[in-house]
């Protein structure tokens, strides 16, 4: 399983640099970095980058972007046509530097495409801006996959892609080959989505492209070790990620603030270690046995057993 986490739980400490981080990604059995952009990538060039990694043996799995300053309005499809065109060309300029490093993933998370406030934004006007933004990002960078993170609010009261359904809808009104989604499970419960209900339905259609591990109560975007608050949806979501053999990244998007971040990420790699070995003992076809029923209690048969470990 390839396995990242949250560089800015790191950054937060004293005297944490990113090389001191990917010497702790190393301790915590990570593989894979996923950086933001510009933010853990100012004054650092392409081939410094590659270098630091390759000396942690870390390989880059992509970028994220980060908006901020002039974005708090809208990014891609904020009203002022020139500072949309700056997002646009941050996209162009993220995926230029993970090229240059081998990533394959770039993330975009609109955290400021949205409104407060009824009468607000044209929404027929923005939604038409999206796809065309997303279109010209996609064509400028067929080598590489463009993923959409859908969230419900934060930053905004109602965010403009919220929800795997609009999120589907972009995907075919872009309709381009390396356009995909990254799901977040903290954002997908604060939507009260299922998260293996979007895993399922994105995987089998190949638009699958990032995985946002960690857990939460629903309200808020938490940011919990995985599999501490709801297991079973964890153990869920594992399970179609492993049917329809998600060869991506498992990113841990886990906020430790009182939690030593070394020991936190490493509680995330022994839980999802764990639960996918758990679903490897008990068994795919057994599993997809059990789902096929339509039983309700079938599927609490099926939760005790991973309570114990196996089936015996």
């Amino acid at each position: 399983m390839k396995l990242a986490t949250r560089i800015n739980s790191y950054l937060r400490i004293d005297g944490y640099d990113l090389e001191k981080t990917f010497t702790d990604f190393e301790t915590a059995g990570l593989g894979y970095v996923d950086l933001n952009y510009p933010e853990h990538t100012k004054g650092t060039s392409p081939e410094e980058m590659k270098n630091l990694l390759d000396k942690h043996n870390l390989v880059l799995n992509g970028l994220a972007l980060r908006f901020r300053g002039d974005f708090i309005n809208g990014e891609l499809g904020n009203a002022n046509p020139n500072i949309a065109a700056k997002a646009r060309q941050l996209c162009k300029e993220a995926a230029d530097y993970c090229r240059a490093i081998g990533g394959e993933v770039i993330t975009i998370w609109l955290g400021f495409d949205g409104f407060d406030y009824s009468f607000q934004i044209n929404y027929r006007k923005v939604w038409d801006q999206l796809v065309k933004a997303y279109q010209e990002i996609c064509d400028y960078a067929p080598d590489l996959k463009i993923s959409i993170e859908y969230k419900p609010y934060e930053e905004r009261a109602y965010a403009f892609v919220d929800s795997m359904g609009i999120t589907g809808m972009l995907l075919n009104d872009v309709n381009r080959k390396n356009i995909g989604v990254t799901l977040d499970y903290c954002h997908m419960l604060m939507k009260h989505e299922n998260p293996a209900f979007a895993a399922d339905i994105f995987g089998s259609r190949g638009q699958l492209y990032g995985i946002h591990a960690n857990d939460g109560y629903g309200v808020a975007d938490d940011g919990l070790m995985i599999g501490t608050a709801s297991p079973f949806k964890t153990l869920e979501l594992l399970y179609y990620l492993k049917k329809h053999d998600y060869q991506g990244v498992v990113y841990f998007d886990t906020f430790p603030v009182i939690e030593p971040a070394v020991e936190e990420a490493e509680r995330n790699v022994a839980m999802i270690t764990y639960m996918d070995q758990l679903i490897d003992e008990v068994g795919m076809d057994y599993i997809q046995n059990i789902i096929d029923k339509n039983d309700a209690i079938a599927a609490n048969k099926l939760m005790l057993t991973f309570l114990k470990g196996s089936k015996d």
